[in-house]
């Protein structure tokens, strides 16, 4: 259903659209029975002429079977919520794959930077690739992020991965993704962070190998310096 509306372009988001719906699938049902008996109740029992009023106690079994019931078949939907919300959660934020690449995610007011591992493939070395606003990933790789603020809380998410983790000043928080689908897609803060929270945006750029084999060849410090350093042709 949410997919109509917006991609799911990782691994789990299909885990979380699942539990959406069954939520949206069990309340909403519970609304709608709710709803029905409520302004059923009022028709049946609204004032007739001739009929005299009666007072209700509710301590007949007949009259608390319309609190019991309605409060068991709660209770079972929010153990089968809980059950299934405790799976997301542990496959999102608690089990941590190895990882084919690992990124470095910096917030700050007002911007994202980004540190991609270079053509050594190891991310805090001197061939980092730094971009802000921008990050590019390779489809089908699982990838580390390590996620941390400069200044205040922001919240890291990526609509189409279903991924939301806050960045808190002080900490490297490390999470995962997996794309499964290119495309360039949105990038998020959503925690309001200043007066300059609704001018946060950034972009993920999801290649495939070759493109983003072509785009670190083209980014890479060493290619940068090696191109500089080239003398010309007139020379």
């Amino acid at each position: 259903m949410i997919e109509r509306y917006l991609p799911a372009a990782s691994t789990y988001a299909g885990e979380v659209d699942f539990l959406i719906n069954l939520i949206l699938v069990l309340v909403g049902s519970c609304f709608i029975v709710c709803e029905v008996v409520f302004f059923w109740l009022i028709f049946r029992f609204r004032k007739k002429e001739g009929v005299a009023p009666e007072y209700i106690t509710g301590e007949l079994k007949s009259h608390k079977r319309w609190i019991t019931i309605p409060h068991m078949v709660v209770l079972v939907f929010d153990v089968i919520i809980v059950v299934f919300a405790i799976k997301v959660w542990y496959d999102v934020k608690q089990d941590l794959p190895p990882a084919d690449h690992t990124v470095r995610v910096v917030a700050q007011q007002w911007a994202w930077t980004f540190a991609h591992p270079g053509l050594d493939g190891a991310i805090d070395t001197a061939d980092d690739i730094i971009t802000v606003d921008e990050l590019h990933v390779k489809v089908g790789s699982l990838y580390h992020f390590r996620l941390e603020s400069r200044d205040v809380i922001h919240s890291f998410s990526v609509p189409v991965f279903r991924l939301k983790q806050d960045a808190i000043p002080g900490r490297v928080i490390t999470g995962w993704f997996e794309a499964t689908m290119t495309g360039t897609w949105d990038i998020q803060c959503t925690e309001i962070c200043g007066i300059g929270h609704g001018l946060m945006p950034a972009r993920i750029v999801i290649e495939t190998p070759e493109q983003h084999a072509a785009w670190m060849a083209q980014k890479s410090p060493l290619s940068i310096a090696a191109v500089t350093a080239a003398p010309s042709a007139e020379e």
